[in-house]
C-alpha cells in the first residue's frame, strides 16, 4: 500500500521523536525549527553511536559546533553524506524543512538496520 507524502513525513517524524525522546534540549515536532540548534541532529546520531561524543556536554547556543559534530560523526561512522552545510544551517533561523527532511531520510536509510534502531519504521518512509 502506497502512502501519501504527508504520511511518509509523519512516519519519519515519529521515528525521529522515538530516537531522540530521552535527550535534553530536543523536542522534535517538525523538520525545521526543531533542528535549528543542531541538538536534534546530535541526539539522533548519538542514539546510534553513544560512544562517539559526550552529548551531555553540548550547548544549544553553540550551533556551529553542534552541526559540525553531527554531520562529521554521521559521515565518519555511518557513511552518511553531509547533505546539509553548516554555514547554511547557522545562517538560517528556521532551516528549510525539505532539506532537513531529505538529510534525516538519508540518516534513516543508513541506520534503519542498526542494532540501536528500536523503533522500526515501515519501508514506506523510504519513498
Amino acid at each position: 500500500m502506497a502512502r501519501s507524502p504527508s504520511a511518509i513525513k509523519q512516519v519519519l517524524l515519529d521515528w525521529c521523536k522515538a530516537m531522540t525522546r530521552e535527550y535534553e534540549n530536543v523536542e522534535v515536532t517538525n523538520f525545521s525549527s526543531c533542528w535549528n540548534t543542531g541538538m536534534a541532529f546530535c541526539a539522533l546520531i548519538h542514539h546510534f553511536y553513544p560512544d562517539a561524543f559526550d552529548y551531555s556536554q553540548l550547548d544549544p547556543k553553540n550551533r556551529r559546533y553542534n552541526f559540525d559534530l553531527a554531520f562529521d560523526t554521521a559521515e565518519k561512522l555511518a557513511d552518511i553524506a553531509p547533505l546539509l552545510d553548516t554555514d547554511d544551517m547557522v545562517k538560517m533561523k528556521n532551516p528549510d524543512w525539505k532539506c532537513v527532511f531529505t538529510y534525516v531520510q538519508s540518516i534513516y536509510r543508513h541506520l534503519r538496520d542498526h542494532e540501536n534502531n528500536k523503533a522500526k519504521v515501515p519501508a514506506e518512509a523510504e519513498s
